[in-house]
């Protein structure tokens, strides 16, 4: 009897035990990790092609007065050629550069070498299979140009390839005629990319003699967004511009992208124009010029609508930006602050029981956070927290940082880690850095580690500066965390990440989410050293029209959904910042509305509308310029969930942001800020290097208010933290170059008319600037006579 008990006991403890194991491994498999090798990933790059010799930043002109080369390849490209590989101007091709996939076509990309450089391309068996023999390379990813016809089903609303129909064409009137909704798509590649065109199909057309009947004569041109840094091609279906743009295809618009125009392929805005000039080219060659283009398309695809209409006015003659940034490069200085004040708040003050509320974490980061919102962590911490106690805080809630951006900046900053990294050979990937910076070399430059340089800079940045002031933390909380941020190890000193779970190994048991292996850390007794960033790369990323001016003249309707209660890393705050650079730099933003709408409701084809009238308004009457063409009853407003307009108006949008009284829109959406306009920093977010002031100075003008005194009492603890002083935020970034990069005295070309330039009051007067006699006042404050500043 005790035997069998003993027995029983043993396969009860072997139960729960193979339960509990069979629940980890699931868990686990649950983890994110990095994808498989694919069957054709990138074997070899051309001699000299990762050499990473040092180059100077970018100092020429900005391409908004730089001269374009002539177009010298003579388009259209027919079908069964290819287009283009090499661009017009922006530079020469960078490799590794590993070939997305055409699921339109299915085909594979074209050899163009036997040198094993680029990918493997595979013989077909006679079903069209590939099989194993290698007949070649490329590297280049060409694919020959090819249309195919879609039509649009009766019977569930998809679209499917056009000899599949068995009456069941769904019909759409166009140009006051009913026709079959059925769609001409043309993919090719241009610039080593893949383009695509989707028009509905013309009368008597056929694929090579494409027909402009059934167009209404208004060009889409679609942008995308995800965060990429170079060296794939992306891939294409006909999900990505037909279904995407159904409605609009329904109306007769006609719909141009190029997966260079999608930002999780590469933030190079030189390369992004280059493709996209040629692919209008290319469309024009085939049905004329359009009416007008307008852009569409969100996060990084609304980021390069707002460059493109900066850097080179007439290739978007109107934009709608869903889901904008100003750009990207200015994100990078509040994204990359995000880490290290969640390890902050996570481990080095994980006692602080008021830090495991989530939503106490905005008074620091600025950016959202929820308390009741769920963290994508979770499991994951749940699991680490059985091998390391840092995980074991027991947070409630989440914040944008870790919902929105975690793993963000070890995939623009960490010169080791990219996700794809599979999609290289070994000893391929591990040549390569794999950062922003490399990608954009070119214009950041690279030192004589032949590492690229970083714009990024924290240097005199005092984290939760207004938290501060306004008594929401205590003088010790400030001095600690800014004593613990130091910053970003440079590119060279970076290790490997620890993320684990990504990379596909479960032991040793080595995590870390916040990349802490890469920070500089300290206490207050030995405060972390700053990271100082290279004020030619800054210059240069500005110069090369990369950083958003605010110099636009085109219409642009900037519209999202409100999603920062969410935690979405696309909040809504930074509409305003754009907003705000281009107040300061044209005096108004007469030619910019902001439209946010509750996230069931999407008023594209409102905004459609809208700017079809404002257009048609420039066509007839370019003499007005953009401003006085607006159509009267365009403006800012707001939408509820079922798309009624809750406010509408010149003020619905004022607030705090603008020193006016809130609107009635930003009642029903709110705005956050930044980690950098807690520090001081403003809306605007363009301040890469800030201009230094010594501490002493800052205490006496009063950015501390009712701190000073007490800031004044630890005056040694702020001089170790700062010592090469504080950020003075009255003045301008210290790296921006001098002069105007855009003069302003040359008119710009929207819809085929000059349009003369709109610029109202000089920078020095504008209204919603806080008037004299507002500012800071210095404040009495009791310092020892060697502390003090003249």
């Amino acid at each position: 009897m005790v035997v069998r008990r003993a027995w029983l006991l043993s396969g009860v403890v072997f139960a729960i035990a193979a339960i509990v194991g069979w629940g980890i491994w699931f868990g686990f498999q649950k983890l994110p990790r990095l994808p498989e090798a694919p069957k054709a990933p990138v074997v070899g790059v051309p001699e000299g092609a990762l050499e990473h010799l040092p180059v100077p930043a970018y100092a020429g002109p900005h391409p908004r007065v730089m001269e374009r080369p002539p177009e010298y390849f003579p388009f259209p490209i027919t079908i069964g050629e290819i287009g283009p590989v090499e661009t017009l101007f922006a530079g020469p091709s960078t490799y590794p550069f590993y070939c997305g996939e055409n699921e339109v076509t299915d085909r594979q990309p074209l050899v163009d070498n036997q040198q094993r450089e680029g990918v493997p391309v595979f013989a077909l068996d006679e079903t069209g299979q590939k099989t194993d023999e290698v007949i070649g390379y490329s590297r280049d990813c060409s694919h020959a140009t090819q249309v195919n016809y879609f039509y649009r089903s009766t019977n569930d609303g998809d679209f499917y390839p056009l000899e599949k129909a068995n009456g069941d064409v769904d019909q759409v009137t166009v140009n006051g005629k009913v026709t079959d909704f059925v769609v001409r798509l043309e993919t090719g590649t241009i610039n080593r990319f893949f383009y695509a065109i989707a028009v509905l199909r013309g009368n008597g057309e056929t694929a090579a003699n494409p027909r402009a009947s059934n167009w209404n004569r208004r060009l889409i041109y679609q942008l995308r967004g995800g965060v990429g840094v170079g060296r794939r091609q992306g891939d294409i279906s006909k999900g990505d511009i037909i279904t995407r743009r159904a409605d609009q295809l329904a109306r007769g618009y006609a719909i141009a992208f190029s997966n260079a125009n999608q930002t999780s392929n590469h933030y190079n805005i030189w390369l992004a124009e280059d493709t996209a000039r040629r692919v209008k080219k290319q469309f024009v060659a085939l049905y004329g010029e359009p009416l007008y283009t307008v852009g569409v398309g969100g996060s990084g695809g609304a980021i390069q609508q707002y460059l493109f209409a900066q850097n080179a006015p007439g290739l978007l003659d109107a934009a709608i930006p869903l889901y904008a940034y100003p750009d990207m490069v200015s994100q990078t200085i509040y994204v990359f602050d995000c880490e290290p004040l969640e390890y902050f708040f996570d481990v080095v003050d994980a006692d602080n029981p008021r830090w495991r509320d989530a939503s106490e974490r905005t008074v620091i980061e600025g950016l959202a956070a929820n308390r009741n919102v769920e963290s994508r962590f979770q499991s994951l911490k749940k699991a680490a927290a059985l091998f390391d106690g840092r995980y074991r805080d027991g947070t409630e809630g989440a914040t944008e940082c870790t919902q929105g951006w975690r793993g963000l900046v070890p995939l623009v900053n960490n010169p080791n880690f990219v996700h794809f990294i599979k999609s290289y050979a070994d000893d391929v990937a591990e040549k390569v850095h794999w950062t922003h910076w490399e990608d954009l070399r070119q214009f950041y430059g690279a030192d004589q580690t032949g590492y690229a340089n970083s714009a990024w800079d924290n240097e005199g940045v005092q984290f939760g500066l207004q938290a501060l002031v306004r008594g929401s933390i205590s003088v010790d909380t400030f001095l600690r965390i800014n004593a613990t941020i130091g910053g970003w190890k440079s590119q060279q000193n970076q290790g490997d990440e620890k993320l684990w779970f990504m990379n596909g190994s479960l032991f040793p048991v080595d995590l870390s989410m916040w990349s802490d292996q890469n920070m500089r850390l300290g206490s207050l007794d030995r405060p972390a050293r700053r990271t100082r960033a290279s004020r030619d790369a800054i210059e240069g990323i500005y110069r090369s029209g990369h950083v958003f001016l605010g110099d636009v003249e085109i219409p642009i309707i900037d519209l999202r959904h409100y999603l920062d209660g969410e935690l979405d890393m696309h909040h809504s705050s930074a509409s305003f910042s754009a907003r705000e650079r281009i107040r300061r730099a044209r005096g108004h933003t007469d030619n910019q509305l902001i439209w946010v709408s509750h996230k069931r409701y999407t008023p594209l084809d409102e905004a459609l509308d809208t700017m079809d009238r404002w257009m048609q308004n420039i066509i007839e009457h370019p003499e007005r310029g953009v401003a006085s063409n607006r159509p009267v009853d365009a403006s800012d407003q707001c939408f509820d969930s079922e798309g009624n307009v809750m406010a509408a108006g010149a003020e619905v949008w004022n607030g705090e942001w603008n020193h006016k009284p809130t609107g009635e829109c930003m009642q029903q959406y709110p705005i956050y800020s930044t980690s950098r306009q807690v520090a001081g920093a403003p809306i605007t977010g363009d301040v890469f290097k800030c201009a230094l002031q010594p501490v002493e100075k800052a205490v006496t003008k009063g950015i501390y208010g009712p701190q000073s005194e007490a800031i004044a009492e630890h005056m040694d603890e702020m001089q170790r933290i700062f010592p090469t002083g504080v950020c003075n935020y009255d003045l301008p970034d210290l790296a921006r170059p001098g002069g105007d990069l855009i003069p302003g005295d040359s008119p710009v070309r929207i819809a085929g008319h000059l349009i003369a330039p709109d610029y109202r009051l000089p920078v020095d007067q504008m209204a919603d600037d806080e008037v004299e006699g507002e500012e800071p006042q210095p404040v009495s404050v009791s310092l020892p006579p060697e502390q003090r500043v003249n």
